[in-house]
């Protein structure tokens, strides 16, 4: 096993800060999207007090998305 370098350490610091900056961005981006949440085929139950909400065309269309990101950008 070879020890990890200042600069290895750095390099990967540098990543995860992009990667959560980028992360920030979409979240800021994505309640400007309008129908993000309101796809056919999520659940959505008002009675009174209790409401439930569950988005899972919204959640599985950005399941197929990012694996198709992952998949191209892992090809290299």
């Amino acid at each position: 096993m070879v020890p990890a370098t200042v600069n290895d350490v750095g390099t990967i610091l540098l990543a995860f800060d992009l990667l959560i900056a980028l992360a920030g961005v979409v979240l800021v981006l994505v309640g400007r999207v309008p129908w993000i949440g309101r796809l056919p085929g999520d659940i959505h139950i008002q009675r009174g007090n209790f409401t439930f909400y569950f988005p899972l065309a919204t959640s599985l269309l950005l399941s197929v998305v990012l694996t198709l990101v992952l998949y191209l950008l892992g090809r290299r």
